[in-house]
């Protein structure tokens, strides 16, 4: 397939865009052309009417399994998923479910999701499907089941429970060897909805000598390392061991920026699950435990995600989704939040939503900008992003390696917008 997109302003997702008009050419799923004016009589015309057409955005922490309202949280239990995998019937269930989550996010302008916590093989399966044009949906970078440990973070529903280092280590081989995984993602520390304590929502689960075989196994199978951590204890112990990303972060002290520097590590902020429980919703039901460590993690990620900037160290976004009032069309929301709790501009964050989490994934040769050579990944609104981040609420158009859907429309849940919408 070959077309043009003639009369539309592009944001090419570089640190310095600047709307600027021209045409793009593309072919085989591929931006070809870049010009201001493009004339092939072989190409169709598509005319976006003076829109803004900017890449598709990219969301560093995706769980797949879950649609982010609270009645199908309450579900996302140990007991519950063991029996849905064991029967194939509702097996296939979870997989449509996941299936038609993944294709909201694409709907929703993300062209590119990081799995980092599923259910058994199902991310990869969905990955594999895309790839295969079987479906429709976004490339999919794709960690299958993270690895924790007995009581650890998630256990037993969208993370395996190590019983000794052999175990951890095996569950990461078999991953990849049968499945193909793309990262491995280990859940450090507990989080938020396992707390027990006020003050300890990331308590260490895992001991060091666990991420440091985990970490050893994954690089040497040319693999990434994606770790959950919500202390500053489990931070450091995180990076000593030299994982390459930490998922939501916590205080940083100078010891920890310096480990960032040393590891090359990149911080990827989730302030979205954080925002529930400052929205303070009724809907929720959190209890007084929950809201209180909510806090406290919502204040770690800022001070991380804001120390690391200020260090030149990389900051990637990701919305956490299946969190509680973390749905899966909502990464607009992420952005917006890094504006305003992180002091960033909004070109920053749109730069940092697109080409700056392409770079932290090995993939900005690739996609994350609007340059020549690279997938055709692109977004089509009807105004500037950077005078108003609400323009990626409505989607015109989106695009994943040139094939387009026009005027996407996903079902969102009133309650969630009525009750978010209060933060911004």
């Amino acid at each position: 397939m070959k077309y043009i997109l003639k009369n539309g302003y592009i944001l090419d997702g570089t640190l310095n865009m600047e709307p600027t008009k021209m045409d793009i050419l593309i072919e085989d799923g591929a931006i070809v052309g870049i010009d201001k004016s493009i004339d092939d009589f072989e190409a169709e015309i598509i005319d976006v009417d003076n829109k803004y057409i900017c890449p598709g955005l990219i969301n560093m922490h995706v769980h797949l399994p879950g649609s982010g309202m609270p009645k199908d949280t309450k579900k996302q239990n140990k007991k519950t998923v063991q029996k849905l995998i064991k029967n194939p019937i509702t097996r296939k269930i979870v997989y449509l479910l996941c299936k038609k989550f993944a294709k909201i996010e694409l709907k929703s302008g993300v062209t590119t999701i990081r799995t980092v916590g599923g259910v058994k093989n199902i991310d990869t399966m969905i990955r594999d499907n895309i790839v295969k044009n079987k479906i429709v949906g976004p490339r999919i970078v794709a960690s299958n089941m993270a690895v924790t440990v007995n009581g650890g973070h998630m256990g037993g529903t969208v993370s395996y429970e190590a019983n000794s280092i052999n175990d951890a280590v095996n569950f990461i081989e078999k991953q990849y060897n049968e499945d193909n995984i793309d990262l491995v993602k280990l859940m450090i520390t507990g989080g938020v909805l396992d707390a027990t304590k006020k003050g300890s929502p990331g308590e260490l689960k895992m001991p060091k000598e666990y991420v440091e075989a985990c970490t050893k196994k994954a690089h040497e199978l040319g693999l990434k390392v994606a770790a959950h951590v919500e202390s500053t204890e489990g931070v450091k112990l995180a990076l000593e061991c030299g994982v390459d990303t930490i998922e939501h972060g916590a205080h940083a002290t100078e010891e920890i920026i310096e480990l960032y520097k040393k590891t090359g590590s990149a911080n990827i902020a989730t302030l979205s699950c954080a925002m529930p429980f400052k929205a303070h919703s009724e809907y929720l039901k959190v209890s007084e435990l929950q809201e209180y460590n909510g806090e406290v993690v919502f204040e770690g990620i800022v001070d991380c995600a804001k120390k690391c900037l200020e260090n030149n160290i990389l900051v990637g976004l990701g919305t956490d989704t299946a969190c509680p009032f973390v749905t899966h069309y909502d990464m607009w929301r992420e952005l917006a939040y890094f504006v305003k709790y992180c002091n960033v501009t909004n070109k920053f964050a749109l730069y940092t939503a697109t080409l700056g989490n392409a770079k932290i994934l090995g993939l900005d040769s690739i996609t994350g900008s609007l340059e020549l050579g690279k997938s055709a990944d692109f977004i089509v609104l009807d105004e500037n992003p950077l005078d108003n981040l609400e323009a990626l609420r409505k989607i015109r158009m989106v695009s994943i390696e040139g094939k387009i859907i026009n005027n996407p429309k996903n079902k969102k849940y009133s309650i969630v917008e009525k009750e978010l919408d209060k933060i911004l």
